[in-house]
């Protein structure tokens, strides 16, 4: 740690990067706002999936106590809003539950979840009976899900906030979490616990390089006794100081994971009320808390005069001006009046710097919004290979950011298709290699804020004219491939 951190303050940047700049193009799209009482206090995630099928991802945002609002792409920033009645909803992602290659929809509520299946050109079903689903009735908050080897259909995870039937709540009564292990023609539905108000999960590699579920927990409602949890997914149980573990409280509320640190493992970021922790992840399979140095923090309003703490929910890593190095989005704002923190708290961008520092240019960039944001999604909308931006915002209209940043790097979309039951290859990971050197990602499902992404992974390239691809498979299988011309999305298709 003390090398990074020496690293970090030595380091000097060869040349200067462009700075992100991004158009508020919300007047695009119908007003929407994410409602509701202290129950969608949380909440109010956007999912991003290509649902029409023409290449680009459309996108589903949670209403609370407001209907939900689907929003077909029809490119160039044009959307047509299409009808989704659902209210109570927290969150959403994509999955294909089915394994038949169209991408479905597991909504979050207060109250009984659903399985939205796709049945193509975005038209969605209720198929959370026919596919023998336990709704549950609880307050869910957290979502993600992985395919056990060999499993016809994935194991969800579903995080449940507070126990809305415990009459001595809502302090010290966190309800229990739900498993959903595939069954016979359905899922057996599960205790997972002891729960302590998860607001993110996520299944994916940890610094051990074993498939582990992460749970992100609200400490505001288990006070005490409770902690970020891991839980070790072969051996099903949680780890501990044994395993590295360490006892982390803080007010969790999302996840991003990303390896920033070219160690290939993955670093996660956490946003919390008052602070937001960097872990990087150590060989060994230990995590330490990144050094302040690194300026990733956030913990104050970058813009405005309140200098209170910042309260952060969704997180997410992506390469904004395709130099090769993963930049750091963050939705902030208050919970809904809490006087110890700040009131306007815009939202956060970080670049990251060649020497691995982050500065902030969310007000440079144009998107420092000092509304109570929730949910978001880091994404390219316009299939121009440059990340665009939605946010859903608690009490105040949803914003949509075109990234108009001029003289951006080369990149590649890649995307995995492979035949049987886990058809987006889940678990997957990815790495591309330039004269720039080598990244990589996983393909997941969950983390963020009450919502996610399925679809190619964007990889920006810098000033590289080729790239070497290189795909490990959920099984191990390796499959290798040099891409000669960039700037598009790759698909690539398991061969078995």
């Amino acid at each position: 740690m003390r090398a990074l951190a020496a690293l970090l303050l030595t380091a000097s940047a060869a040349h200067a990067d462009p700075l992100p700049r991004f158009d508020d193009v919300s007047a695009r799209i119908p007003t929407h706002v994410y409602t509701g009482g202290w129950e969608h206090f949380v909440g109010g995630g956007v999912a991003a999936l290509d649902c029409s099928g023409n290449g680009l991802p459309d996108l589903v945002l949670a209403g609370g106590t407001s209907d939900a609002l689907l929003l077909r792409n029809e490119g160039a920033m044009a959307f047509t809003p299409e009808p989704l009645p659902i209210t109570g909803m927290t969150g959403a992602y994509p999955i294909d539950i089915d394994g038949d290659g169209q991408l479905d929809l597991f909504i979050l509520r207060v109250g009984p979840n659903m399985v939205l299946r796709g049945l193509g050109d975005c038209a969605f079903e209720d198929a959370t009976e026919a596919l023998g689903l336990d709704p549950g009735d609880a307050w869910s908050t957290a979502f993600t899900a992985w395919w056990a080897p060999g499993a016809p259909r994935p194991t969800l995870f579903v995080g449940n906030y507070v126990d809305r039937n415990d009459p001595t709540g809502p302090f010290f009564a966190c309800d229990d979490n739900q498993l959903l292990t595939p069954d016979g023609t359905g899922w057996r539905a599960t205790p997972l616990s002891p729960g302590f108000c998860p607001l993110s999960a996520l299944a994916a590699r940890d610094a051990r390089d074993r498939l582990t579920l992460r749970l992100s927990n609200d400490r505001h409602y288990y006070v005490r006794g409770g902690a970020e949890q891991m839980w070790d997914i072969a051996e099903q149980r949680f780890l501990g100081p044994e395993d590295g573990w360490g006892d982390w409280q803080l007010w969790g509320m999302g996840i991003a994971s990303r390896d920033i640190t070219g160690n290939g493992l993955a670093d996660v970021y956490l946003t919390s009320m008052a602070d937001q922790m960097l872990q990087l992840a150590q060989p060994g399979g230990s995590y330490s808390v990144a050094p302040y140095a690194m300026g990733h923090t956030a913990h104050r309003p970058a813009t405005g005069d309140d200098g209170r703490p910042s309260t952060g929910w969704h997180a997410q890593w992506g390469d904004v001006t395709n130099n090769g190095r993963a930049d750091l989005f963050v939705a902030k704002g208050n919970v809904d009046q809490m006087p110890d923190l700040a009131m306007a708290d815009p939202n956060t961008l970080l670049i990251q710097g060649q020497d691995g520092r982050f500065t902030e240019v969310s007000d440079r960039a144009g998107i420092a919004d000092p509304e109570r944001s929730r949910g978001a999604a880091l994404i390219d909308l316009t299939g121009d290979g440059r990340l665009d931006l939605v946010v859903v915002n608690r009490r105040a209209p949803a914003r949509l950011y075109r990234n108009v940043t001029e003289g951006t790097g080369n990149w590649l979309a890649v995307d995995l298709r492979q035949s049987g039951a886990n058809t987006f290859a889940i678990g997957s990971r990815v790495t591309v290699t330039t004269d720039q050197g080598a990244q990589w990602q996983e393909v997941s499902i969950g983390g963020g804020h009450a919502g996610g992404h399925l679809g190619p992974l964007h990889f920006g390239l810098g000033h590289a004219s080729e790239a070497q691809l290189h795909v490990i498979w959920p099984d191990g299988q390796e499959s290798h491939k040099i891409a000669t011309s960039l700037n598009r999305r790759v698909t690539l298709m398991r061969e078995d």
